[in-house]
């Protein structure tokens, strides 16, 4: 038999999604077939610590994780400025990073680059796509550069929120009903449903907690609730459609909803749609996920108005696999199981890592430094 690949699994994280992710990462570490895989895990602490591989299991287990987590940071150095990182030294010969860490510090690039700093392969969008996807400010900026229909917004930050009203933003989006964002914040976290200038001044005001950019998007009428999954790196391909319908009392999927009681919720797995429309947003998504330069997996979330007009939302890079979560079921009515799921994602991530390995960086020796005639003007300069 081959001989087994090492896996590191991270999940936790400093995000308002640490439980999220601490729920996907049993699931994922359960269906992992450990005749294929040695797998070591890694608990990132709320603060953003790495916690050794034995607490981890501890936690992922479902011991109480904050007395374990403050003994294992109170062992650690505090004058070593790499003591957050400390624990994967424990580590050896790792041939994978297997994150399952959803957004801030897990989503959005950072823990990207830390794996192409230590030059391992690793699962999901490079660093550079996970920062734009994970933006959605610039997610929409690359959509409407490629043709891509989402819902109209205004952007707020810091510097200019004083001077837009409720009024201002209604008239700009055309919508009374307005959902206000942080840009950089996942799993409806931060995000409010507003529909007058009370509702939009306090929505405001808890958005900027999470981020200094804030989006005001406009509603769409009647809306349902699409999701479809990507798998694949140079020629990904989609899963069939479901579709998320929530009490008409919630009037939308918010992180209750996802998260905490779903019990309300119905999930369509596939879901009934017109030929065309179905087609339509496939394309869609598989138009985005190539424009954001996306890679490995990714769920794509999308709104149909009561025309059957599709409005992309926004692609999740890491998605949950959380017993609620749509990817991995879209994709087991899709005929692929969760543990052959995984392998796919395992193999991309290699191939990625193979791919990236075959680009050159050239190293060219300046030699003695030239510099031309530098002519001072001291009256210009004044």
């Amino acid at each position: 038999m081959a001989e087994k690949l090492h896996i590191a699994l991270l999940f936790g994280g400093n995000s308002s999604e640490h439980d999220v992710s601490k729920r996907s990462a049993l699931n994922i570490y359960q269906a992992m077939d450990k005749n294929k895989y040695d797998v070591d895990v890694f608990l990132v602490s709320k603060n953003g610590t790495v916690i050794n591989p034995t607490d981890s299991m501890r936690v992922l287990q479902g011991e109480p994780e904050d007395g374990i987590v403050e003994a294992a940071e109170a062992a650690l150095d505090p004058h070593n400025p790499l003591a957050p990182l400390m624990a994967l030294t424990d580590l050896k010969d790792v041939d994978l990073f297997y994150p399952v860490i959803h957004g801030n510090l897990g989503e959005d690039g950072t823990l990207q680059s830390l794996f192409r700093l230590l030059k391992k392969p690793y699962i999901g969008a490079g660093p550079a796509a996970s920062a734009m996807a994970f933006d959605k400010d610039l997610t929409k900026r690359i959509l409407n550069q490629a043709g891509i229909r989402n819902t109209n917004y205004v952007l707020l930050t810091d510097q200019n929120y004083t001077s837009y009203t409720y009024d201002d933003v209604v008239k700009e989006v055309g919508t009374d009903v307005l959902f206000v964002k942080a840009a950089k914040q996942g799993s409806s976290v931060g995000i409010h449903r507003v529909t007058n200038a009370q509702e939009f001044t306090e929505g405001v005001a808890d958005a900027f907690q999470y981020d200094y950019k804030v989006l005001v998007e406009a509603s769409i009428n009647q809306p349902r609730e699409i999701e479809i999954s990507i798998l694949g790196n140079e020629q990904p391909r989609a899963s069939k459609l479901g579709a998320v319908v929530v009490p008409k009392e919630d009037v939308w999927y918010d992180y209750n909803n996802k998260f905490v009681d779903a019990s309300g919720v119905a999930f369509d797995l596939p879901v009934e749609l017109d030929d065309d429309l179905a087609e339509e947003i496939t394309t869609m998504a598989l138009d985005a996920y190539k424009a954001l330069g996306l890679v490995g997996l990714t769920r794509m979330d999308f709104l149909v108005d009561k025309n059957g007009v599709p409005y992309l939302g926004e692609p999740n890079t890491l998605p949950g696999f959380t017993n609620i979560s749509l990817y991995p079921q879209m994709w087991e009515v899709s005929g692929l199981s969760y543990s052959q799921l995984i392998d796919e994602i395992i193999d991309y991530g290699l191939a990625e890592f193979e791919r990236n390995n075959k680009l050159s960086y050239d190293f060219i020796a300046l030699g003695d430094e030239k510099v031309g005639q530098k002519n001072y003007n001291a009256e210009r300069a004044e």
